[in-house]
């Protein structure tokens, strides 16, 4: 039951992150990316692969959330 708990939740948490990735990146060239007054000092590939996690992770908590806070439905009546 955990397994199918965490499909449930990390699919769509990975669906979510995989179009977040391609809107932002779409508008945002990671050489464009300050921290402070200083570039990030890190590759392209590096800053789409962390930024992915981080999309992927913020995800996965909103899917986590949806599906506790749905629960299980209550049981159907017997006649």
């Amino acid at each position: 039951m955990k397994t199918r708990y965490w499909i449930s939740v990390a699919w769509p948490g990975f669906l979510l992150a995989c179009a977040l990735e391609l809107l932002v990146f779409a508008f945002v060239d990671p050489h464009d990316l300050r921290w402070g007054s200083e570039g990030l000092g890190a590759s392209r590939q590096a800053v789409y692969t962390l930024c992915f996690f981080l999309f992927w992770l913020g995800s996965i908590g909103a899917s986590a959330l949806a599906v506790h806070l749905a629960g299980h439905p209550p049981p159907e009546p017997r006649p």
